[in-house]
């Protein structure tokens, strides 16, 4: 198993700096992962230090709270793409999602569909927040939406990926998105569990660690 080919290498800070961002995508080329993980200031300095390699751009947007406009969180998105991103990690309105405001919630992540057309879409559902009924009705949305991936988390609330809500979110998709795991994640033990549960990608920080076991 290519297990670097699963990693969204992840830097997503507020103290990052530049120099951090650069290390990233260094380490990304060095052990050949899937993508380097930014907040979306950052899209074009990444766009620019991996040219030179199949590593992708991914950008979170919405991050972390989800809790913005759905026009603003559009915009958000569409710039990623226009500064170079490959992938867009968005994370949902999770307060209308648990008020049952089904129908705002799906408008929310079609905008970012229609706005990164041609991109890959994780929709982040921040597990740790919801119901396991709630886990399956966002699961549900982001299909009907045509996400790609329904994502974990964001790392940045009460707790991160679960096997549990991996093998949930995979049987609730089944054929039709991939699951990315995240937040948390820092053994190759840990990782190799979530992808056994379903996840199709690995969001995390300790990308080195992982693969080096």
């Amino acid at each position: 198993m290519e297990l670097n080919k699963y990693i969204d290498h992840t830097l997503l800070k507020a103290e990052a700096t530049s120099a951090d961002i650069k290390k990233i995508c260094e380490e990304a080329i060095e052990y050949d992962f899937k993508s380097v993980c930014v907040n979306s200031c950052y899209t074009e300095l990444v766009k620019e230090s991996l040219e030179k390699s199949d590593v992708l751009v991914c950008t979170v947007v919405g991050f972390p709270l989800g809790a913005m406009s759905i026009d603003a969180k559009a915009f958000e998105a569409k710039k990623a793409v226009e500064d170079g991103a490959d992938e867009i990690d968005m994370v949902i309105n999770i307060g209308k999602l648990k008020e049952k405001d089904y129908e705002y919630v799906k408008k929310d992540i079609e905008a970012v569909r229609k706005a990164t057309e041609g991109k890959v879409l994780k929709v982040i559902i921040e597990t740790c927040l919801l119901t396991d009924e709630e886990k399956v009705k966002a699961c549900e949305i982001s299909v009907d939406c045509k996400a790609d991936f329904v994502k974990t988390s964001t790392g940045f609330s009460t707790g991160g990926a679960k096997v549990e809500d991996v093998k949930l979110m995979k049987q609730t998709v089944g054929e039709n998105a991939l699951v990315k795991a995240s937040g948390g994640i820092h053994t190759r033990e840990e990782a190799l569990s979530m992808i056994e549960a379903g996840a199709d990608r690995i969001g995390a920080s300790s990308g080195i660690k992982i693969v080096k076991g």
